[in-house]
């Protein structure tokens, strides 16, 4: 059994400062490893004929998007071992290896010789450090969700917990404007096209230096610290199985919700593209104007969350998005000036982010403290494989079949999911399994 003296040192008293700075150091990881993510789709247009060169650009889009969508299968088992590693060992721990892979998956993408290099071994190489990524990606949502929100002051919990997102879109924002900084000013379509779409791999794994280097001076939570005072309760699926209903909401939260937000998000570049006929760099433009104004969004509905509820940000979301998401979808294939898809993408982002706002919260509020990594992370990272990673896949082969406009249907589908959870749910704010914690945090 492992000595207790032996954790890290967690203070129950911390200062708001200190709590504020812990906390960012948290979300700055989190930022990176969700930089080096995004970076894969932001760039996809540019290396998916190295890797994939036959076929039209479809057909190439198509076949990245299948790799893409099976680093999603490796989320699932970095929910489960990173988010039991968390529970046992520590918050910090489990996200200190979680950018440390991450970081090893975009260096071997930055140094992957194309197809015409060393053929099918190209893309297999892609494959292996889409699977590492997705192993690193699985676990740190759970365990960041968890850290965020043990380390927040019970007042505040929405505004702080809703970081964990700023900083996911704020990765996705960066990924976008380093591609617009590459494309408008730096170099050529030519050149991106060869080898100019290595370099934010570069230095996503340079970034990943500077995130472990503030991961490794945060302190643990004191929520946990206090926990291993219970060595018998372990964290195991079989004792989360213990938890059937908190485990069901997460799953059907996260279909609904996911599906929406990569739909809106990672897909959204590729379909104003594809579908709407912009320009790689006018849809570049419009994706990163339509991020910023979804990132500021984030904090203001967290905050809101704290006076009326998660699950009246939760009911607005899936109302809006099983209403609105085809026709909005249709709206955004029809449109021809970056203005108006800009418009009509923010009015997405705008009921997208009464989910993503508080995600992170509402899931962590339904575990107790020896469970709570994995609980957040495992199930939210089965269902995100499931759903988010075929969604880009899905609306793509739609389109090859010459039915686009049944995605839209599908999205409002999986919304309806969670919007009937979300009216049969109990309010986390008065019911949380954080206020149960000894201390709570």
């Amino acid at each position: 059994m492992e000595s207790f003296a032996a954790l890290p040192p967690a203070n129950p008293t911390l200062s708001h400062r200190q709590r504020l700075r812990y906390i960012l150091s948290g979300s700055a990881g989190n930022l990176v490893e969700y930089f080096d993510w995004a970076i894969y789709a932001a760039f996809a247009l540019y290396f998916a004929p190295l890797f994939f060169p036959e076929g039209d650009q479809t057909a190439q889009l198509l076949n990245n998007a299948a790799v893409f969508a099976v680093g999603f299968v490796f989320r699932p088992l970095g929910g489960w071992l990173l988010g039991s590693l968390a529970d046992r060992k520590g918050r910090k721990s489990a996200l200190l290896l979680s950018v440390s892979l991450m970081c090893l998956g975009s260096l071997i993408i930055a140094c992957a010789p194309a197809y015409a290099e060393i053929g099918n071994w190209a893309p297999a190489l892609l494959l292996f450090a889409r699977m590492l990524q997705g192993f690193s990606i699985g676990g740190e949502y759970g365990s960041s969700a968890t850290y965020l929100s043990e380390m927040a002051g019970a007042k505040h919990r929405g505004y702080y917990s809703s970081f964990q997102y700023v900083t996911i879109v704020l990765g996705q924002l960066l990924a976008l404007g380093l591609l617009m900084l590459l494309q408008r000013y730096l170099l050529s379509s030519e050149q991106l096209h060869a080898w100019g779409w290595r370099i934010p791999f570069v230095v996503g794994g340079t970034l990943a230096v500077l995130a472990l280097w503030l991961r490794g001076n945060m302190a643990e939570t004191s929520a946990f610290a206090n926990s291993r005072q219970h060595p018998g309760r372990r964290a195991a699926l079989r004792e989360l199985a213990r938890h059937p209903r908190a485990v069901f909401t997460v799953v059907t939260l996260t279909a609904g919700g996911t599906v929406s937000y990569y739909t809106f998000t990672v897909y959204m570049q590729k379909f104003l593209v594809n579908t709407s006929g912009f320009s790689k760099d006018d849809a570049t433009l419009i994706c990163s104007l339509g991020l910023l104004g979804f990132m500021a969004l984030q904090p203001i509905f967290g905050l809101i969350s704290d006076y009326v509820g998660r699950r009246t940000l939760l009911i607005g979301f899936g109302i809006g998005a099983t209403v609105c998401t085809a026709p909005l979808l249709s709206l955004l294939a029809q449109a021809r000036s970056v203005e108006t898809a800009l418009a009509w993408y923010l009015c997405a982002l705008l009921i997208t982010s009464g989910y993503s706002s508080v995600n992170a919260i509402v899931k962590a509020e339904l575990f107790p403290v020896h469970i709570r990594a994995l609980g957040v992370g495992f199930p939210y990272a089965l269902t995100v494989a499931l759903f988010g990673g075929s969604t880009e896949y899905l609306a793509l082969w739609l389109k090859s079949q010459g039915h686009p406009d049944w995605f839209g249907y599908y999205v409002s589908g999986c919304a309806a999911l969670a919007l009937c959870v979300a009216v049969t749910m109990k309010e986390p704010l008065r019911d949380s399994a954080l206020d149960r914690d000894e201390p709570a945090a």
